[in-house]
């Protein structure tokens, strides 16, 4: 049976950078942004609302519900590929970890890439900036809507995808999801590589493997276009520390008001000095 790992991560935290470096692992297959999550909600909305389920012993269609999730997620991953390990990607493992710990009959082995949100709001803004040749629909001048950096700044903490992330580790940290979930700061990721990697194997229970982090090719194939976003996934393939370059990208008003605003989320990433 494959083992599963989940990585579920802050949008621009290095999150397509860490599923790269599992591929080089010949054991692990990294996919790129997956849909599994969404097949599985999907059932869940049919199971919770279709009489044919709510007619029957309920005992009994629970534990065949729990099955079936368990099973399909299974036989999902067994049709990707047929590599022991499967590194799963996408945002929404976090927040539903009791869920997946509910089906699987053990706890979900969870990775959450975090960075200084500063930086994940002016890496945002220089990708916004370097398309200007083309419409950007959050953007409306007409009505005075995110024309300007601090405006944007306020709608990417209040809505998908920065703002949603946020709201899910809150509610994690909450529910005291935190203590099973595995948080990985992008920054020591990449100045640290080889001590933070051997951190993720102890944490998922594997051998380490030796990883070249001089040159990490890109194993993740996504078409950015689908996001409205170009090279959103593309990673480079030499590794190098984070600019902190939020200063000059936000400017300092700004970044204090993300300390101030967001001091939780900094404070427990250790990001307040």
């Amino acid at each position: 049976m494959q083992k599963i790992i989940f990585n579920s991560s802050m949008p621009r935290a290095c999150s397509t950078l860490l599923q790269n470096i599992f591929a080089q692992n010949p054991s692990i297959y990294a996919t790129p942004t997956d849909g599994a999550l969404e097949l599985l909600y999907s059932a869940r909305v049919n199971f919770t609302n279709s009489p044919e389920f709510k007619a029957q012993d309920q005992d009994k269609m629970m534990s065949a519900w729990k099955t079936f999730c368990k099973r399909g997620l299974q036989g999902y991953c067994e049709g990707l590929s047929e590599k022991p390990i499967v590194a799963l990607k996408s945002r929404g493992y976090g927040i539903h970890y009791r869920w997946f710990e509910s089906f699987m009959g053990e706890k979900p082995k969870v990775i959450c890439m975090v960075r200084n949100l500063k930086g994940i709001l002016a890496s945002m803004e220089k990708i916004h900036r370097k398309n200007v040749d083309r419409h950007s629909p959050m953007v409306d001048h007409a009505q005075m809507a995110n024309t300007t950096t601090g405006k944007r700044v306020i709608t990417w903490l209040n809505s998908q995808p920065i703002g949603l992330a946020l709201e899910r580790i809150h509610q994690m940290i909450q529910e005291g999801i935190d203590k099973d979930v595995l948080f990985v700061r992008a920054e020591d990721l990449t100045s640290n590589p080889e001590k933070v990697m051997k951190g993720i194997y102890n944490y998922i229970g594997e051998e380490y493997w030796n990883h070249d982090f001089t040159y990490i090719e890109q194993a993740t194939k996504e078409d950015d276009d689908v996001y409205g976003i170009p090279n959103l996934h593309v990673i480079k393939n030499k590794l190098e520390s984070i600019p902190k370059d939020w200063n000059e990208v936000l400017g300092k008003e700004i970044c204090t008001m993300v300390d101030q605003n967001v001091n939780w989320y900094q404070k427990y990433f250790n990001y307040t000095t």
